[in-house]
């Protein structure tokens, strides 16, 4: 009796979570849409927003605007290969993976500091909440407001040291990406408004 009430319990928490496995949802320029294909009972992806910016102070509109821009939201997002010949894979820009889009190192820093040793870049809870700390770091360091989507994320795109030393004032691709995502967490803000979120 007492099995068969856990395998039933079992079940129906593996069918509460099934809404919230979708690892990329279709409609990324509504964020309302996004939270809503991931609702999961096990998987809340608005939820592991929320305690991301309680934690860091940072709101889930930038948040969110950041892993768009990095990602489009596909958990195994990973840089183009370079091919030798037009078909020879060789190797990848950078390390970077996941939803954070975030690299080796940088990740190892986020681990270590927050003690949240088994985080993975394809889980979102796990890459929202590195977003947070990424943007936290940018907020304590530079005095960059937490709200200032366009220069948080030129530090998260040129990393700390490039954003000290104003590596993205001479490219001119970076800022337009920076303000776009300023731009997609201003419409990401609208919508939360709007949806009741």
């Amino acid at each position: 009796m007492y099995a068969y009430n856990l395998r039933k319990i079992v079940a129906i928490m593996g069918l509460a979570a099934l809404p919230g496995c979708a690892n990329s949802p279709e409609q990324i320029d509504d964020v309302c849409a996004v939270f809503g294909q991931n609702a999961g009972f096990v998987n809340n992806w608005q939820s592991s927003a929320k305690d991301a910016e309680a934690r860091y102070g940072v709101p889930v509109p930038v948040l969110m605007a950041t892993i768009r821009k990095e990602s489009g939201f596909q958990s195994n997002a990973r840089p183009p290969r370079t091919y030798y010949l037009g078909i020879i894979p060789g190797k990848r820009a950078s390390s970077a993976y996941g939803y954070p889009q975030a690299l080796d190192g940088t990740w190892a820093q986020y681990k270590a500091e927050t003690g949240n040793f088994g985080a993975r870049r394809s889980n979102f809870e796990d890459a929202v909440d590195f977003v947070g700390w990424y943007h936290a770091r940018t907020v304590a360091t530079y005095g960059v407001p937490a709200s200032d989507t366009y220069n948080l994320y030129l530090a998260y795109y040129s990393g700390w040291g490039g954003y000290k030393n104003g590596s993205w004032r001479s490219n001119a691709s970076v800022q337009k990406t920076a303000r776009d995502t300023a731009k997609m967490a201003a419409a990401y803000d609208a919508q939360l408004r709007a949806c009741g979120s």
